[in-house]
């Protein structure tokens, strides 16, 4: 059974390669490109960086609570 997954998760990601040079293929005409000369770039990138720091608070969090369990003190 974890094999399929592993293999289902393989097959996603080519698929998922496929649809992104399928659109850089349709956007190479344009120019510049869409998202730079409509300015939603920014919008783009603003919600990237807050993606990124969201996770990196999370993970500073959680490496705190396991620093705190490893050393005996249960006080979340």
């Amino acid at each position: 059974m974890h094999r399929w997954k592993n293999w289902l998760l393989v097959l996603a990601s080519l698929l998922f390669q496929i649809g992104v040079y399928a659109q850089d293929a349709a956007g190479a005409d344009k120019g510049e490109g869409f998202m730079r000369t409509e300015g939603k770039i920014y919008v783009v990138m603003v919600v990237v960086l807050t993606i990124l720091a969201g996770m990196l608070v999370y993970l500073v969090r959680l490496d705190r609570k396991i620093s705190n369990l490893e050393k005996g003190n249960n006080n979340p």
